[in-house]
Parts: structure tokens; C-alpha cells; sequence
């Protein structure tokens, strides 16, 4: 039966297992040879981070022909007013290409854990929160969508990826899903 390792990323980690310059990986939190992450998350990304022993899987979850959602809560600078958010739901240009329809919304501050090193903080500008769920991958791509329509993200953690998600996961901590259907 396939392993399958919910993590949660914390900032500043590398998504692999070694790095010639020292910097911090998975092999500081995951013991467990012979699993691989499923997708990556950058290292200044925090949250879910699913690992496999199983190239199957580690396809189908990661593969942007599989269309697995994959949703993140996202702290932009300002205050995106109603055209930025429709402009995000129906794709901005990338690298001469328009991004997948997105869902878009506007949500409360999250009950997160402190990050470290903190983010910014500027009297004088705002920030907000928004739940993105995005179908396509492209590297980099929520911080580039955000920045497209003047909105920098400031603090980015992926929450789910298909019906897998961060809760009940610190940072740094991961479980073990014991039975995994066949999504």
C-alpha cells in the first residue's frame, strides 16, 4: 500500500531532502526513507506539502493534467477592490499566457501560527487576506498573480491539496494518512 505524509511546511525549508550549500530541507523533520514530494512549494511558501513512496500517486497528485485543486491562503499587501478580484478569477497573463479561471475570495485573518522571520509590518498599508484555489501550477504562480493586479503577497500557505489539508498540523509537523482512496 502507498505511503502518503501530510506535512507542513515551514517557511524558509526547502521542498527536498538535501542541499549542497546547508540550507534547511525535509530532512531536518521527515525521517522516513524512500518517500519524495508530490509538487513543490517555495521555500519562502509555507504549508501542505504532501510526500509518497509511489510514483503512481506522487504522479496523479502533482500533475497539472489531473486538475488536483490545490487551495492557499494568501496576505496581500492593500486591499484588492472588485475588478482586481475578477481579474484574478478570470486569469491574468503570465509569460504570454493567461492563467487558469481561479476561485477567488476574500476571507478573515486565519488563526496561523507566528511566522519567522514576521512579516513586514506598515502602518500606513493595509493588508488583507484571500483564499485562492488554483487547478494549474505554474512556478511562482500565486505570487505573480497577486503582484499582476497590483496586490503583493506577503505571506503565502498552501491549505489544501485536493481533500488533504493542513489541519491539525504545526509547522514542521507531519502525519502518516493510513488509507488513501484513489481521488
Amino acid at each position: 500500500m502507498p505511503r502518503l505524509i501530510l506535512f507542513n511546511k515551514p517557511y524558509g525549508v526547502l521542498t527536498q531532502f538535501t542541499d549542497a550549500t546547508g540550507r534547511a530541507t525535509l530532512a531536518s523533520y521527515i525521517k522516513i526513507p524512500g518517500v519524495y514530494p508530490a509538487g513543490r512549494l517555495d521555500r519562502d511558501s509555507e504549508g501542505l506539502l504532501l510526500l509518497t513512496d509511489d510514483g503512481k500517486l506522487q504522479q496523479r497528485l502533482s500533475d497539472p493534467r489531473f486538475k488536483q485543486p490545490k487551495t492557499y491562503w494568501v496576505q496581500v499587501e492593500g486591499e484588492p477592490d472588485e475588478p482586481a478580484l475578477e481579474h484574478l478569477r478570470h486569469g491574468v497573463m503570465l509569460d504570454g499566457r493567461h492563467t487558469q479561471p481561479a476561485q477567488i475570495e476574500r476571507m478573515p485573518e486565519p488563526a496561523l501560527w507566528p511566522r519567522d522571520p514576521p512579516i513586514r509590518d506598515r502602518k500606513s498599508i493595509p493588508t488583507s487576506w484571500l483564499g485562492i484555489t488554483l487547478t494549474e501550477g505554474r512556478n511562482r504562480q500565486v505570487r505573480r498573480m497577486t503582484a499582476a493586479v497590483g496586490y503583493p503577497t506577503l505571506r503565502l500557505v498552501r491549505y489544501a491539496i485536493g481533500r488533504y489539508t493542513l489541519e491539525g498540523l504545526g509547522p514542521g509537523e507531519w502525519r502518516e494518512i493510513k488509507s488513501i482512496s484513489q481521488d
